[in-house]
């Protein structure tokens, strides 16, 4: 069933667990991900990043996420990732995505203040929820390079000021992940974390989830994270069965990488405790 995530994440933040955020680009990987959340009786973020519009089209995107959402029998959610252009935002909420993200975390808090409520303002009025970020979520690709990927934490004070001036529905904060691949474990700070939770009634959403290690995202889903993004551990997993299993056709390829696929979320079900 096609849902907004105000229900799932008021549930999430009551019984502490996370659901996972997998972020399709074709309709094998997210038919892949919707079977798994059936077969494992789980909620569902079915994202879709405005950087693979490249691959597909936000009108490809929203007809496959229905068309599997409407018949699941589970709750699924269509979420915009990381939506960076007002352009492509609205453009997302009037043909169907029943959630989105306004990434505008790289602007001075007062311009991301303004960019992030006019979003809400428009969405909330078409029934859509806004998901929002403060801090700055860092690249993994060079994450012992502290000069061009090292997070930049969350304030206590600024995600308070900016969920009261937005009216965001899930705030993205940052407490040590990066995106992309990583070079060794983060250091994820539970101390930041706690004070965000406890100082902010809106849920909390972990970006760059992948290779965080399974004891940090266990912590993080049942200490006060909500949602958490996952999506190069699942093509991480696609290449590496490809490169063991050697296939001989290319259907043989694709079956074994949505199966690399499948069990990665399965697994990520159980480390999120999601229900």
């Amino acid at each position: 069933m096609l849902v907004t995530s105000k229900e799932l994440f008021t549930k999430a933040q009551q019984e502490g667990f996370a659901i996972p955020a997998a972020n399709f680009f074709d309709l094998d990987s997210a038919r892949s991900y919707v079977s798994v959340a059936e077969r494992m009786n789980k909620p569902l973020i079915l994202a879709f990043a405005q950087a693979h519009m490249e691959m597909m089209s936000l009108e490809e995107a929203v007809l496959i996420g229905h068309y599997l959402a409407e018949k699941a029998t589970v709750p699924v959610v269509l979420h915009l990732d990381h939506g960076q252009d007002e352009k492509v935002i609205k453009q997302a909420i009037d043909l169907g995505f029943t959630s989105v993200m306004i990434d505008a975390s790289l602007d001075p808090f007062a311009e991301n203040v303004r960019r992030s409520k006019a979003i809400a303002e428009y969405a909330h009025a078409r029934g859509v929820v806004v998901e929002a970020e403060i801090g700055f979520v860092g690249s993994g690709v060079n994450y012992e390079n502290h000069d061009h990927s090292d997070s930049i934490y969350t304030e206590v004070a600024d995600a308070v000021s900016f969920v009261g001036q937005t009216q965001v529905d899930s705030l993205a904060v940052s407490i040590g992940t990066a995106h992309g691949f990583y070079k060794g474990v983060p250091k994820i700070s539970f101390e930041r974390l706690a004070e965000l939770q406890k100082a902010v009634a809106t849920p909390l959403v972990l970006h760059g989830g992948s290779s965080s290690g399974d004891d940090n995202l266990h912590r993080c889903a049942t200490e006060g994270i909500s949602k958490i993004n996952i999506f190069t551990d699942f093509i991480t997993a696609a290449i590496k069965a490809i490169e063991q299993e050697k296939p001989e056709d290319y259907f043989q390829l694709k079956i074994m990488a949505n199966r690399a696929v499948e069990e990665t979320l399965a697994h990520y079900y159980t480390i999120f405790a999601t229900k």
